[in-house]
């Protein structure tokens, strides 16, 4: 069982930069776990913003490629989202998430098995 804690949202204005970190905590994260970040925003449905595998390959979602770049430490058990630019559109909540595989189809939700609690990304003009 993999625990994650997010850190790191806050409030920003347009164009500005945010990094969001999870730790993570538990047997076998390091070598076998599929980490991604995740966002809801209200009156939506929560949806994949990028993963990354065990071996470093990532994906991310058309509207922020360019944009945020997802990373992992292994030796320090930690993911980040280094967020650039942010629009009013990326205020959610953002989710940590790990899979034992990362899913063949991007930003399934029901391929992950442990969750964050979010942390909140605010994005005003």
């Amino acid at each position: 069982q993999v625990q994650l804690v997010e850190s790191g949202g806050g409030s920003v204005q347009s164009g500005g930069s945010l990094r969001l970190s999870c730790a993570a905590s538990g047997y076998g994260y390091s070598n076998y776990y599929c980490m991604g970040w995740f966002r809801q925003s209200p009156g939506k449905g929560r949806e994949g913003v990028a993963d990354v595998s065990p071996s470093g390959f990532t994906r991310y979602m058309d509207s922020v490629k360019n944009r945020f770049t997802i990373s992992r430490d292994n030796a320090k058990g930690t993911l980040y989202l280094q967020m650039n630019r942010l629009e009013p559109e990326d205020t959610a909540m953002y989710y940590c998430a790990a899979a034992r595989f990362c899913p063949v189809t991007f930003g399934m939700e029901s391929g992950y098995q442990n969750w964050g609690e979010g942390t909140q990304v605010t994005v005003s003009l």
